[in-house]
């Protein structure tokens, strides 16, 4: 093409990587004007970090002294080093320069015009100008320049270019973005165990160890005083159920004067009383902070609550929140598992109001439960009733063998049996002494009574006939008596045990017990905690909901790009190329001053097909952009990527290997993100302690829409070898000291585990001999006589990413490699750039009174 042509395929990238050389493309087009100024001040605008000022730029050989002013300004900021990739028309002879363009801030590299069939010169530039730019390679031609003759030279290259094929890196991205956000999930469950201990005070409804003495009930208040009352009434019930329960209670007058069922009676009147004071705190209370109005309010109802205690506070809400954020990241959560698992914490942590606490009230102590505690139970003692007849009649039966005076003894135990079942049915412990409370009863002696008759009448008549000893009676009927005096009182003491365990008047203590723990539990969590709990819950909501929204913005950059026109697909292959350039060596060089252009034929008559062969017709190329960014590169369509490798055919000197994804790809493509995500996360944290409910989602998600565009482009530049830029002015540091591992992304794995292409064809060209028939010199075969004939004045800089020397594997393919190899942070491209010095009177030094306006 000519030089002045539109460039139809992007030259320079249009945003640069961080720290690399600022690009400028001060060529001049031919379609619409074209404001190279604008240019110069757009490049002076990009910041460099660490004080270095590097400018690559790509310029036409026959207008640097031109152009002499705007390199000159872009050294009015301060020291700037520049090299300047001149492109050389095919007719040009000689290199006019400024003296703006000399060593050691500034040098040439002279690119002439050559033949190469179906490659377009942007294909040539493009590479040339990644490879420049990067600022150790950039670096070393700027000494090399130094280094030759005039600092100028025309550059002999061979380039090794290791990337992805388009098709692995669309699938790597998606996957690393779904790796970020994560599909959607359910709320779900979240635990005391699983949360910080500031956050852990919240879910288990446990009370700090520092209020485990606290009397929240005290005795003059009016829910302490119907507790006392009631627990005072549980402990008469239960004194008296002890008095009448022995051989006393039945036998003698001690369970006499005792009321068992008005004790009872007054243990429901009391427990209810209680409840009802207790019922009416939980609904006079309330509210999201406790105020001193509340505490009042709780006050007269006799409850007394102490201050905040020292194991939360609401200062301590956030950075636990930070904390689990952080520790869920850390685990490998995609942002929606995240956020479901705050806003599980939100809902468990959000406070109710202590009404609500009155359903559990009831649970505990509702009206069913009253009544069953004050209700009349009948009382039940002697068993069976045919065996108690059996058993009475078997004694009776024995108490009468006695002869003679077993006629009287054998119906008296049975007459004895039915007294003292009639003796506790009078003396049952559900019936009051004046007789206002009687469950009722029945105590079996009727069938005592007539099995003890007929019992003694059969015995009676079996000793009259058996005629025993005197003595063998006596014993028998002291026997009888004895054992009917125990199982009466044994039935005594089990009906009256039976009679009190369906009562269970002692229950009320274990429901007294239940209150107390649900008002300590209600007076901690729902009104002590109340602002801590709100804060809690309103800070959990606004990171799930954050979380939320960087999903959605990362589904949003996931979206494959459309196809440009000018993409190649994956599987087409590339056109077969022909390539016209000249690989050069130095038996190529004729000594003979003769031969210099004496001859159409020795200089060219320009007509054949060249390098830089014209683009499309004017009608179909873009319109430039209005407003120009540093490189002078014209908009693209939506499809064609700004950074990545062009698609295109290549130049001979340039081999591209193209790999399906290494192993550690998508997980590095991850880690970058969940750091940047994590960096971005920490702006957010003092406008939630601050209040939650302001929390600006759109900027955090422009962040990570940058954050997504700045590891997009690494992915297209070098397929993530490069670590992120470092982000400095952290709020808090030292809260990501857990988390170092996701933020320092300064370890990266090797580039063949990237790329999935091996190193080893980087390595044989690095250890081959020094041979500069291995690299093509990027000029046609008519300009080899303008270069310098003497060997030793040529530079060489080999290059080779950092990426590809990492790992074992690359350890041992890099042993004996060149001391001069210029070790890259950054690049897919790695060969030899070999600086060709120019012979004498073919350079010209024009100085500033000989020089034109720009």
């Amino acid at each position: 093409m000519s030089p002045r042509v539109q460039p139809v395929l992007p030259v320079l990238p249009e945003r640069p990587m961080p720290g690399h050389a600022v690009c400028i493309d001060l060529r001049t087009p031919t379609a619409g004007a074209y404001d190279s100024e604008a240019a110069v001040r757009a490049a002076l605008d990009v910041p460099q970090p660490g004080g270095e000022r590097r400018f690559l730029v790509v310029d036409e050989a026959d207008r640097l002294v031109a152009h002499q002013l705007l390199y000159e300004r872009l050294s009015s900021y301060g020291p700037a080093h520049i090299v300047c990739l001149a492109v050389g028309a095919r007719g040009e002879r000689t290199l006019n320069r400024s003296l703006t363009l000399r060593p050691p801030a500034a040098g040439v590299l002279w690119v002439f015009d050559s033949t190469e069939d179906g490659v377009p010169g942007e294909a040539v530039l493009r590479p040339l100008v990644d490879v420049l730019s990067t600022p150790e390679v950039f670096d070393a031609v700027l000494r090399a320049l130094g280094e030759v003759v005039h600092g100028v030279a025309v550059p002999a290259v061979r380039v090794l270019e290791h990337d992805l094929t388009d098709e692995a890196r669309a699938r790597a991205w998606r996957q690393a973005v779904e790796g970020l956000a994560g599909p959607d999930v359910p709320a779900g469950n979240v635990s005391a165990e699983q949360v910080p201990a500031a956050l852990a005070l919240l879910l288990d409804e446990g009370v700090p160890r520092s209020l485990s003495g606290h009397a929240w009930l005290p005795l003059q208040g009016r829910a302490g005083a119907r507790l006392a009352a009631c627990d005072a009434a549980v402990g008469e019930a239960v004194d008296g159920y002890h008095r009448v329960r022995g051989p006393a209670g039945l036998l003698t007058g001690a369970g006499r004067g005792v009321d068992l069922p008005g004790d009872v009676e007054r243990v429901a009147a009391e427990l209810d009383r209680f409840r009802t004071a207790v019922a009416d705190a939980f609904g006079a209370a309330g509210g999201t902070r406790l105020t001193a109005e509340h505490r009042g309010v709780l006050r007269e109802r006799g409850i007394e609550l102490p201050e905040l205690p020292r194991e939360i506070s609401r200062a301590g809400i956030v950075p636990a929140l930070r904390d689990l954020t952080h520790d869920l990241i850390g685990k490998g959560l995609p942002l929606r598992s995240v956020a479901a698992r705050l806003s599980a914490l939100s809902a468990r942590t959000a406070p109710v109001g202590s009404a609500a606490r009155l359903a559990r009230l009831d649970a505990i102590c509702g009206p069913e439960r009253l009544r069953r505690l004050g209700a009349s139970y009948p009382f039940t003692a002697g068993g069976s009733r045919p065996v108690a007849f059996a058993v009475t009649g078997l004694l009776a039966l024995l108490a009468g063998v006695w002869p003679v005076l077993g006629w009287v003894l054998g119906p008296a135990v049975g007459v004895l049996a039915a007294g003292l079942a009639h003796l506790m049915l009078r003396r049952r412990p559900n019936r009051s002494p004046d007789g206002r409370i009687d469950g009722g009863g029945a105590t079996g002696a009727a069938p005592r009574l007539f099995g003890g008759l007929l019992g003694g009448l059969v015995g009676a008549g079996l000793g009259q006939f058996l005629g025993p000893p005197v003595w063998a009676g006596a014993v028998a009927a002291t026997v009888a008596v004895t054992a009917v005096v125990l199982l009466a009182l044994r039935d005594w003491t089990r009906a009256v045990d039976d009679w009190w365990a369906r009562a269970d008047p002692e229950e009320a203590w274990r429901i007294l017990r239940e209150i107390q723990d649900l008002v300590v539990t209600t007076a901690v969590h729902d009104w002590l905690f109340a602002e801590v709990r709100h804060h809690c819950s309103a800070g959990a909501g606004a990171v799930a909901g954050l979380l939320r929204g960087l999903a959605e913005t990362a589904d949003t950059h996931g979206q494959p790009r459309p196809a440009g026109k000018d993409e190649r697909r994956e599987d087409e292959p590339p056109p077969p190329r022909e390539t016209g350039a000249a690989s050069w060596s130095w038996e190529d060089w004729s000594d003979d001053a003769d031969d210099w252009g004496e001859s159409a034929e020795a200089w060219g008559d320009g007509a054949e097909d060249d390098l830089w062969s014209e683009g499309p017709p004017p009608a179909a190329e873009p319109a430039a952009s209005p407003h120009p960014s540093p490189s002078g590169s014209s908009d693209r369509g939506p499809g064609v990527s700004a950074e990545g490798p062009l698609s295109g055919p290549a130049p001979g000197w340039l081999e591209r290997r193209y790999g399906d994804g290494g192993p550690a790809l998508v997980d590095t493509l991850v880690g970058d993100l969940v750091a940047g995500t994590v960096l971005i996360l920490d702006r957010c944290w003092a406008g939630i302690e601050r209040d939650p409910g302001a929390l600006a989602r759109a900027g955090h998600e422009q962040l990570l829409a940058e954050l997504l565009d700045e590891t997009r482009l690494r992915l297209e530049r070098d397929v993530a070898a490069s670590p992120p830029p470092r982000h400095e002015g952290l709020r808090d540091p030292d809260a990501l000291t857990s988390l170092a591992a996701f933020t320092d992304r300064s370890d990266r794995p090797d580039a063949a585990r990237l790329t999935g292409v091996a190193a080893d064809a980087v390595a044989r060209l690095l250890l081959a001999e020094d041979d500069p028939g291995r690299t093509v010199v990027l000029c046609g075969p008519e300009h080899l006589r303008l270069l310098s004939h003497d060997p030793l004045s040529a530079r060489q800089v080999r290059f080779v990413p950092e990426a590809m020397r990492r790992g074992a594997a690359g350890d041992d393919i890099w042993r004996g490699t060149a001391e001069d190899v210029v070790w890259t942070g950054a690049g897919r491209h790695a060969g030899i750039l070999r600086l060709v010095p120019l012979r004498a009177g073919v350079v010209h030094t024009v100085r500033a009174e000989e020089a034109g306006e720009p």
